[in-house]
C-alpha cells in the first residue's frame, strides 16, 4: 500500500530534488507545494500520511503552516516533521514541544531521504 507524503518547500529546486529521491521507494506517492497557504488547502483534499515542511518560507512560515494543520480536523492528526537548516538542540526540542514528530536537516543526503521519511511514518 503506498502512502501519501506532501513535501512543502518555497524553494523550487530543493522540493524537485526531495520530490524525486522519495518518489524513488515505489510505496510513496508525493506532492509538492511551495508555500504553506498551498500545503492547508492540498493536505486537506488529499489527505497525506507526513506532511514534510520546511521552517523558513516568506508569507506562512512552517511553525505557523503547522498550527494551521493542526487546527484543521482534516489534517490536525497527519504528523508533521519539520525539514530545516535549524537542527540545534534547543531549536528542535522546540518543534517537537510544538507537536512535530521529527526534524529532518537541511541539507539532507538524498539517498536516505525516502528511509528517514519512513522512519517517521505511522504504523
Amino acid at each position: 500500500m503506498t502512502a501519501r507524503i506532501l513535501y512543502v518547500d518555497d524553494e523550487a529546486d530543493i522540493r524537485e530534488i526531495a520530490c524525486l529521491c522519495l518518489e524513488l521507494d515505489p510505496d510513496l506517492e508525493v506532492r509538492s507545494c511551495a508555500s504553506g497557504a498551498e500545503a492547508l488547502d492540498v493536505a486537506r483534499e488529499w489527505r497525506p500520511a507526513l506532511i514534510l515542511l520546511d521552517v523558513m518560507m516568506p508569507g506562512m512560515d512552517g511553525p505557523e503552516t503547522f498550527r494551521r494543520l493542526q487546527a484543521q480536523d482534516a489534517t490536525g492528526h497527519v504528523p508533521v516533521v519539520f525539514i530545516t537548516a535549524r537542527t540545534q538542540a534547543k531549536e528542535v526540542e522546540a518543534f517537537k514541544a510544538m507537536g512535530a514528530v521529527g526534524v529532518i536537516a537541511k541539507p539532507f543526503e538524498p539517498m536516505t531521504l525516502a528511509a528517514a521519511v519512513r522512519a517517521f511514518m505511522p504504523l
